[in-house]
Order: structure tokens, then sequence, then C-alpha cells
């Protein structure tokens, strides 16, 4: 236990990745009503949404509108996602984001035509591109992406030396730009990654690279969300991304599509319980977890959100007693 990490960030993606997967309309009100209550859980970052093509996802149609109507909270990052320099713009005429910037490449080719229809090749001139939308707008890139970094629904298995010239690549291009890369997100976006081959992917870039800080984008679809974590977190990785209620999933990734993020409260849960910090009332980001559930109007896969917390169940069992022994 003392090998794993103190405290963990959690940065949630739920109304991004959540609500980009689901086929009936949820309104913008609704998803607003999301947002304001994860706001009040501790969490310090949330996704609120996407700025992408609203004929490939058409959920994220109304990006501007729930940006312009969620109430900012002071402490909690509030950030969103763009593939391209369009998507950029209009996250910036927002006025109300924490632009961040990104260097996202793709470890399969395959993957990388289906969603965003760009060859290898094409992906690293586009973030060329992008690098220099983000130097006209004076955005900051101190983070570097890969997705499909652990498997491929196309492709199959993604070899760790693939992901060890991916991350080669963005090294380049950041040198290229004169920029300083601090944090690498590996990306498991089909779900193909088990507790060995976080190790063996994490372990590799940490040789190769051991001041870079690495965080974890984990999905659920084959249930090793939370044991890839804690993998992660055997590893020194103390960031991940995760969605309430275990909403989420990549609209592009086929007859296997990686639904279901790691979900956050079953996350937190067990970090506390193994005494890990996450600055997460888990209490309230269960309520968040049954909204989330009431607004898509179907169940989804936490766990925690159904059977509770420990910790409420022990002060239950602890006030019945004291309640017993006075009577």
């Amino acid at each position: 236990m003392s090998d794993l990490p103190k405290r963990v960030r959690i940065l949630e993606e739920g109304p991004r990745e959540g609500f980009q997967i689901e086929k009936g309309p949820i309104t913008t009100a609704r998803k607003i009503e999301l947002i304001d209550s994860l706001s009040q859980t501790g969490l310090e970052q949330i996704q609120v949404t996407s700025f992408v093509s609203p004929q490939a996802v058409p959920q994220m149609a109304d990006a501007p509108e729930v940006v312009a109507g969620f109430t900012r909270k002071p402490g909690v990052r509030y950030t969103a996602l763009w593939l391209n320099d369009k998507g950029l713009e209009r996250a910036l005429s927002t006025e109300k984001l924490d632009i961040q910037g990104s260097l996202s490449l793709t470890a399969s080719e395959k993957f990388l035509l289906r969603n965003q229809k760009r060859t290898l090749e094409q992906n690293l001139n586009a973030v060329r591109s992008m690098i220099g939308m983000y130097k006209h707008y004076g955005v900051s890139v101190t983070r570097a992406s890969i997705m499909a970094a652990f498997g491929c629904n196309f492709e199959g298995e993604i070899a760790t030396d693939r992901i060890l010239e991916v991350v080669g690549q963005q090294f380049a291009l950041a040198e290229e730009a004169g920029l300083d890369l601090q944090t690498l997100s590996l990306a498991d976006t089909m779900a193909w990654a088990t507790p060995g081959s976080i190790k063996r992917v994490v372990g590799a870039v940490r040789n190769r690279y051991p001041d870079l800080e690495i965080s974890l984008h984990l999905h659920d679809t084959r249930g090793m969300g939370v044991a890839n974590a804690y993998a992660g977190m055997e590893m020194g990785v103390t960031i991940f991304d995760a969605a309430v209620a275990g909403l989420g999933g990549c609209p592009f990734a086929a007859h296997a599509a990686a639904a279901g993020n790691v979900c956050t409260e079953d996350l937190v849960f067990m970090c506390q319980e193994m005494g890990i910090e996450t600055g997460v009332d888990l209490e309230k980001l269960i309520e968040s977890a049954l909204l989330a559930e009431e607004i898509v109007g179907h169940p989804l896969p936490g766990s925690v959100m159904k059977g509770g917390s420990l910790a409420k169940l022990r002060r239950k069992i602890a006030d019945e007693r004291q309640a017993s022994q006075a009577a």
C-alpha cells in the first residue's frame, strides 16, 4: 500500500464523453443540470461538451448553449474537446472555458480514418496546423495524448514499440514548435487494456521518458476499468479520466463500441477505501450519478451508485449500535 500514491486527480468527462453516444435526444437544460450537480462534488475538472461536427455527433450540436448555461464554481476547471481548428475557434468564442492545448495522435491508422477521416501522415500535419492555431491565440500546450494506445477493434493489438514511436513523434512536434510537454494521456479508446498491458505500456513509456507525467483514459466495456486504474496507480499514475455513473463511449468504435468509461464514483470509492485522497465527496457524487441515469432514461453501469458507500453504511451501523446501547 505504501507504494500507491497518496492522492490522485480525477478528471470528469461524463457530460461530454457520456452524452455523445446517447441515441435519444437530451435537452440542453438537462445537460446543464448534470454539470451544475457535478460542480458541487469536489471534482476539480469537468469536461462539459465537445465542439465537433453536429452531423457526426448530433448530441453535441448544442455545445455553445451548454457552455453558456452552466454556472462556474470557483476552483473548478471547465474544459471541452475539439478535433480541429474550427472546433478550437468555437470553444474560444465562448470566453467561458479553461482552454489548454493538446497534441493528439492515434496509434491505429484504421481507427483514425474512421474517427477523423485522416491518415497518420495527414494527422501529423493537422497537429502542426493546430499548434500554429494555439500559438496564434496564446493557448498553452503542455499535454499530449494517444488514442487507441492499448488496442484497436480494427487493427488488433498495438505493439508497445508503436506507442513509443508515437510518443517520439509528439516530442518531435513539440521540439519543432518550442513546446514543453509535461503530461501524456494514454487512452484505452476501445477497451482493450488489461492490468498487464497497462503495466507494460506505462512501464515502457516511463523507462523511456522518466520525467513525463502519465494520465490514463480508461473504458470499462469488459469490466476492467477500475482494475486497470489500480494497475496504473501501482505504476505511479496519479491522473485519471472518468465518467459519472459509467457514462460514455466512442461513437466510432463500431461493433465492440467502447461503451462506458471507468465510473467516477466507483473509482473514488476504491480510492477512499484505500486511503487515497481524491478531494471528492462520494455521497454528492452518487447523487450526480443517479441524476445522470435519470437524464439518459436507462440503466447505467456504475456499481457504487446502486450499492452505496461503505462509509455511509458504517455510520448507519454505528448509529444503530449506539441507539441500541442507549436503550
